[in-house]
């Protein structure tokens, strides 16, 4: 049974009240936020707590089981504390957020509603908006192997153990990238697709030490174009340099046949398809353990 603050308890049982919500957020980077939807600076739970965010939260609701609650916060990007090139590079996905019920006339009588997650924060039109996981989504998600055709290793990791020195070659952005399409120079002999799936890291300028997943790689007249899985944060500049690494497509042959690293292959090549399912076995009377598809 939850117990409240006995200043806030003594409130609550008033005629009238003055209560608002307040939301301390630590994200993945460590760096602490406080925000509340009253319109004056607050200090909750020794964290002051900024008005000028907009910030605004949907109706909660609870289910018995272990699914996500339907509620949300929202706001406008009308502070400096919350930057859409900051939700771009997603440091706020994931950032820990706790939920306070505060009567602001006195703000030492705060109650603790509830501690989550920030969900996946999309940033349009001007403004933002976020889902709050509980912490009991986290037992509604898998755990362990997925079994299937393909590899589960991430490329180069400790599972995968493929050397990536030498899947790895500099390059410099060339002319007309921009936040979602980079042409590159200073690379030949790799063939369309070899950076497909791959990353690109920026070494320098505005977006160094930023690494970004590659869609596609393609060759045409203007050289060689890189598709991004999503939009940068800034548009590179011409000349900044960057370290491209291969993709892979987590196909067995692809391990065996670009890799020579099939010894290493962390999938199920050859595991019955869903046809398998569909067949019988042949009735001419001899069982020879053949399947008719």
């Amino acid at each position: 049974m939850r117990t409240l603050p006995a200043g806030l308890a003594a409130h609550l049982a008033g005629e009238a009240t003055t209560l608002c919500s307040a939301w301390i957020v630590t994200r993945k980077d460590g760096v602490l936020f406080g925000f509340t939807d009253h319109d004056r600076r607050l200090t909750v739970a020794g964290v002051t707590c900024e008005p000028a965010t907009g910030f605004d939260r949907s109706a909660a609701s609870r289910g018995a089981g272990f699914a996500v609650g339907e509620e949300e916060i929202a706001g406008a990007l009308s502070s400096d504390l919350i930057t859409e090139a900051d939700l771009a590079a997603g440091l706020w996905d994931g950032a820990t957020i706790r939920v306070y019920l505060v009567n602001w006339q006195s703000p030492g009588d705060a109650l603790l509603q509830r501690t989550g997650v920030l969900g996946e924060v999309v940033a349009s039109d001007g403004g933002f908006r976020a889902e709050v996981r509980g912490p009991t989504h986290l037992i509604d998600q898998p755990r362990g192997r997925l079994f299937s055709r393909g590899c589960d290793a991430n490329f180069g990791d400790s599972r995968c153990k493929l050397a990536l020195g030498s899947w790895r070659t500099s390059a410099t952005v060339a002319a007309g990238s921009d936040d979602r399409v980079i042409y590159v120079s200073g690379i030949s002999g790799f063939s369309a697709d070899w950076f497909g799936r791959g990353t690109i890291a920026f070494t320098s300028g505005a977006l160094a030490g930023k690494t970004a997943p590659i869609d596609e790689h393609l060759d045409d007249a203007a050289g060689i174009r890189l598709l991004l899985r999503a939009a940068l944060p800034a548009v590179p500049a011409t000349g900044d340099s960057v370290t491209l690494t291969a993709g892979c497509d987590k196909r067995f042959e692809t391990c065996r046949d670009r890799f020579a690293n099939h010894e290493n292959f962390r999938g199920f090549p050859h595991m019955p398809g869903k046809d398998f399912v569909f067949s019988y076995a042949r009735g001419n009377g001899t069982d020879t353990g053949e399947v008719l598809f």
